[in-house]
């Protein structure tokens, strides 16, 4: 049986380019509230929810709700890749190259389910299952999503691999029983097992995938 039977894909700053979207959006919301937000906010909210962000201005004395604040954001975002999807390099080549060789892929992320949607809207053929913080009652760096993700597609976890740019999503993906191609993000990633490093998103081509193996 071919090796992998399905990929599943973190959102941001994995498949498509959308941390400076959130980091602008971060920063717009915040000022609506007389708050700042830096560099060191970013890090420190990088592959948590958007629920975290939120949850963090409230804390810092919003006076709207966190799921007013979410709303917001994603609103920001959505609006910002409206005309254009910003997809990393290499990565519409290889949506290509599965929906060409008939492997499923979906988006496993713990960003909201409208952003994600704008997205596979961009890949409707081969991104056809999302699962997003909406869908889970645990997140990353919870297996949930992953499981979620593998079971929706209707494909063993160890049959499938997953792509990462983040720890909490790698371990996430890990503990799911995947094998995971980590892609360069903001914050580097631990060595670990059933991690695979890439030096760039363009390295992740289907020939790359084919010669991967599942965990043991």
């Amino acid at each position: 049986m071919t090796y992998p039977r399905a990929v599943l894909f973190d959102h941001d700053g994995t498949l498509v380019d959308t941390e400076p979207h959130w980091a602008a959006a971060k920063r717009h919301v915040a000022g609506t509230h007389q708050q700042s937000w830096d560099t060191e906010d970013d890090h420190a909210t990088l592959g948590g929810t958007v629920q975290d962000a939120a949850r963090l201005m409230v804390e810092r004395g919003a006076t709207d709700s966190v799921e007013e604040i979410t709303r917001q954001l994603a609103e920001h975002v959505i609006g910002s890749v409206d005309h254009e999807i910003p997809f990393l390099p290499g990565i519409p080549s290889l949506l290509r190259e599965l929906k060409e060789a008939g492997i499923p892929a979906a988006i496993v992320t713990n960003a909201l389910g409208s952003v994600a949607r704008t997205t596979s809207a961009g890949a409707p053929d081969v991104l056809t299952r999302i699962v997003s913080h909406d869908d889970v009652s645990r997140a990353k760096p919870d297996p949930e999503p992953y499981l979620a993700g593998a079971r929706l597609l209707g494909v063993p976890p160890r049959d499938c691999v997953a792509v990462e740019d983040s720890e909490p999503g790698v371990e996430s993906a890990v503990a799911a029983g995947m094998t995971v191609v980590v892609v360069p993000g903001d914050k580097p990633v631990p060595e670990g097992p059933h991690r695979v490093f890439v030096s760039s998103h363009e390295d992740v081509t289907l020939d790359f995938l084919r010669s991967l193996t599942p965990p043991a």
